[in-house]
């Protein structure tokens, strides 16, 4: 695969992000775009963003109008700056220079950053499955249905200026949450387009590649030449959406092709890298496998790491090829987006620290799910005991875990909470009769964080007492000690008169990143409130009071 580089190596801009340059070489005539597609494929970095981690992580082009086809080559680099370039065959050529963050913390709107370069020609297409909407599919990081995401990215989209042209519904049933789906967005005057299960898919390719197979969907309608398919989620069948639509456009005559980059798996770092480990276990409800590309081992005598699904789907990828130009550009699965971000890990003990954490959260939260819904996600649990096992990992061997448990022991089992700094400090906190165990955290943490005494009172009780009335006089509530939400309002309030207050509120953006751990499962509001403040949250199992039968979160 070409990788388009710039002449010389431009300056990394401390605390810059973002696109830092855009060439277009002017001796090359670049090819009309008519397609790039925004791959969600689990992430480690999981906090929210405007348009969302999970939506945009990783590219590919769809289709493209002209005489050859594209093939997209991204560096992406965690702590330097890297260079994208997307080599158009066979004529055009386009540079971008992008600087990003490390693996924690790295940007995963960069990619959006670049596309609204071309937002004029730009067109996106979201597409949701129609299994997730029936069975109310949730967003981890958003606490909303997937749904109700798509609703949220078509305002987050066009409030970057891009268009959002249609909603393709995949594996279409004629469930009443799905036809009211499509009302809602009939309403809102969104086009609505139907794909259907294909049986015997991804492998009887002869029957995919017909009109019983891809011929049944709806040819997606489009405005403008750059077409970008995006998704709530992993799992929502956009790949197949791009080849039906390729299907289609070589049905009307139009010469297309498909590239497509991903950022997980890292294809050049081993199999069994806590970083691919890590991508696993984002994805263990869709049962993803790393392995080794077999075609791409075959064709170049190179191990690269792939995935399951990629690695299932290439024959079909491949005979799309075959039949709109006669051969494939592609040898492998692994051709189709090269990924440099694994040449670009300076520092591999930071990111497998980060990676092994990751995984340790995801299991965490496959038990709360489990606790919480009553319903067994054996095959779930299984593989994230497994990548638990392969990473050496086990629980309760985090010091956040050690120093929350300690702390609820020293207070006879009430619920407890830990936080852990950047520095490594761990700051805990208990149930007391005025806040909740990681509302007291929380102050605690910000306490140390500004350098005020432990024992200072930040938020008076005589301030504390009337919130407390409210909820329970007013607002009919049980529990009157304050929420992680409700302590920082009042801490909020406290900082117009008080100092120590304000320095206090000062060291929120210090939080961002930092792990938590509850002995009990929070309610959604604390789990919310970490979760926009940055901070990366677990749970034991367990419910605060486990004798009783119903539970509020």
């Amino acid at each position: 695969m070409a990788v388009g580089k710039p002449d010389g190596e431009r300056p990394v801009i401390p605390g810059q992000q973002g696109v830092l340059d855009f060439q277009v070489d002017a001796e090359l005539a670049a090819i009309g775009v008519t397609g790039v597609i925004f791959q969600e494929a689990g992430h480690i970095h999981d906090a929210a963003h405007g348009i969302g981690a999970d939506g945009l992580l990783d590219v590919a082009v769809v289709y493209l109008e002209g005489d050859g086809f594209a093939e997209v080559s991204v560096a992406v680099h965690f702590v330097d700056h890297g260079v994208v370039g997307v080599d158009i065959l066979p004529q055009a050529f386009l540079c971008l220079a992008v600087e990003v963050d490390h693996l924690p913390g790295f940007q995963p709107d960069s990619k959006l950053q670049m596309l609204l370069q071309l937002k004029e020609q730009a067109e996106v297409v979201i597409v949701i499955s129609a299994e997730d909407i029936v069975a109310n599919k949730m967003r981890g990081d958003y606490g909303i249905t997937y749904d109700v995401d798509v609703l949220r990215l078509i305002d987050a989209f066009q409030g970057v200026g891009l268009f959002v042209g249609s909603v393709c519904v995949t594996k279409y049933t004629a469930a009443a949450e799905v036809e009211a789906f499509e009302k809602r967005l009939s309403s809102l005057g969104i086009r609505t387009f139907r794909h259907y299960k294909i049986p015997g898919y991804p492998n009887d390719v002869a029957r995919i590649v017909s009109d019983e197979g891809y011929g049944r969907n709806e040819y997606i309608e489009t405005e403008r030449p750059l077409v970008v398919i995006t998704a709530p989620g992993p799992g929502s069948g956009k790949m197949a959406v791009c080849l039906s639509q390729l299907y289609h456009e070589y049905k009307r005559g139009v010469k297309a092709g498909y590239a497509k980059f991903e950022t997980f798996p890292i294809w050049n770092i081993p199999l069994k890298h806590p970083v691919n480990l890590a991508y696993e276990a984002a994805t263990a409800d869709l049962n993803d496998v790393n392995m080794i590309d077999p075609f791409h081992l075959e064709a170049y005598g190179k191990t690269a790491v792939n995935y399951n699904r990629d690695i299932e789907i290439f024959p079909v990828v491949n005979a799309m090829f075959e039949l709109i130009a006669g051969k494939s550009p592609y040898k492998s699965p692994t051709d189709m987006g090269v990924n440099m971000a694994g040449n670009c890990i300076v520092d591999d003990a930071v990111c497998r620290e980060a990676s092994r954490k990751e995984i340790v959260r995801r299991y965490f939260k496959c038990l709360c799910e489990q606790k919480i819904t009553g319903t067994a996600k054996e095959s779930e649990r299984y593989k994230l005991e497994l990548l638990m096992n392969q990473a050496g990992l086990t629980m309760g061997a985090r010091e956040v875990e050690k120093q929350a448990h300690a702390r609820s022991e020293a207070t006879g089992g009430a619920p407890a909470a830990a936080i852990e700094l950047s520095d490594g400090t761990v700051i805990t906190g208990k149930t007391g009769p005025l806040l909740g165990a990681t509302a007291s955290a929380l102050i605690n943490a910000l306490k140390y964080l500004a350098g005020i005494p432990q024992e200072t009172d930040l938020v008076s009780a005589a301030a504390i007492e009337p919130i407390q009335t409210l909820k329970t006089n007013y607002l009919g509530g049980k529990n009157p000690r304050l929420h992680t939400d409700e302590i920082l309002i009042a801490l909020s309030s406290s900082a117009a008169s008080s100092e120590l207050a304000a320095a206090a509120m000062h060291q929120l953006p210090n939080l961002k990143g930092c792990d938590v751990h509850s002995t009990v499962l929070l309610s959604s509001v604390d789990s919310s409130t970490l979760n926009r403040l940055g901070m990366y949250l677990t749970c034991d199992p367990v419910y605060e009071e486990e004798d009783r039968k119903y539970h509020k979160l």
